[in-house]
């Protein structure tokens, strides 16, 4: 049974990667709204790359990166049987989960702290295109954290059902499709980071 792909495993498959397929057009139009405004507003896009915490999106990478090969383990520690090993590496998932969301909180509260968010007095007195470029920042990343709120309650459910042994080496599919939803998570702030963060 371990390695085959069964017809309804093949169907489980096949319809997480039209859902991913579908987030995917959903980021990638926000992205081309980025380029067309980045184009019309380079200089403005540039000053507020620069008001924006690299530090804190680096470190956000770089929990991203450590989170999506828990989670690349964790299917491998499933198809080798290793029930405990696969509960623990989810848990690391979703803990380095947990950290990239209370860095974006504070990342937030600072910025807004500081009068920028979309409508603020500060953004309306200022030139259009820094109004524009923080529009898109707080879609974007709000976007993407409410995905890595999905993606943790997600992986903790599958974690669950991997305690219970529903989950196992000869049924691993559920978690295979939680980790590949996680990737993709990974993915787009690989986009996001260098697009916001490291604007020129």
């Amino acid at each position: 049974m371990t390695g085959h792909l069964h017809k309804d495993d093949f169907g489980a498959k096949l319809g997480m990667w039209l859902f991913l397929f579908t987030e995917l057009l959903l980021f990638g139009g926000l992205f081309l709204l980025y380029a067309v405004y980045l184009k019309r507003y380079p200089h403005e896009f540039a000053a507020g790359g620069t008001q924006l915490n690299w530090i804190m999106g680096t470190a956000n990478t770089a929990i991203l990166l450590t989170s999506s090969l828990s989670a690349a383990m964790a299917v491998t520690a499933v198809q080798r049987g290793e029930l405990k090993r696969t509960v623990a590496l989810l848990g690391g998932t979703v803990l380095c989960a947990a950290c990239f969301m209370v860095i974006k909180y504070f990342e937030w509260s600072a910025k807004i702290g500081h009068g920028i968010y979309p409508g603020s007095e500060h953004l309306k007195a200022g030139a259009p295109g820094e109004s524009v470029f923080f529009s898109l920042y707080y879609i974007s990343t709000g976007i993407h954290g409410l995905h890595v709120m999905i993606g943790a309650a997600l992986l903790t459910w599958i974690g669950v059902k991997v305690r219970s042994g529903e989950v196992n080496a000869d049924n691993y599919i559920l978690l295979e499709n939680g980790a590949l939803y996680w990737h993709l998570v990974d993915l787009i702030w690989i986009f996001i980071f260098p697009l916001y963060y490291l604007v020129l």
